[in-house]
């Protein structure tokens, strides 16, 4: 069972920053695919964006593109999401995940595992 990790997250002013990450304990052919996604207090959890770990394809919501960069460290099975210009609107639990391969729907239901999310909270 791959068991995943969050850490990074914290209170920030509107317009800072905050770098994410996310550890694994093993990737493998059924991790192909990683993204960090989001769930704000009465909303429904989103997408955020995701990267191939094979080939470093990498997509973003529509939202977020400006702001947000994924990366992944293979060699240490790290996962990162650097965010800037924070706005109040960021504020959520991140949450990462892993499927066997990526999609542009950045959809959360084919995702097999999941961390126990890191929470982001931006004050105006």
């Amino acid at each position: 069972q791959v068991q995943l990790a969050e850490s990074g997250g914290g209170s920030v002013q509107a317009g800072g920053s905050l770098k994410l990450s996310c550890e694994a304990s093993s990737l493998n052919y059924n991790t192909n695919c990683m993204g960090w996604f989001r769930q704000a207090p009465g909303k429904e959890r989103e997408g955020v964006a995701s990267v191939t770990t094979g080939t470093n394809r990498t997509y973003y919501d529509d939202s977020v593109k400006d702001r947000i960069s994924i990366s992944l460290e293979n060699a240490e099975k790290k996962l990162y999401l650097h965010m800037t210009n924070l706005k109040p609107d960021d504020t959520a639990q991140y949450y990462c995940a892993t499927k066997p391969y990526c999609t542009v729907s950045l959809r959360t239901d084919p995702y097999n595992f999941w961390g126990q999310g890191t929470q982001v909270t931006v004050s105006p």
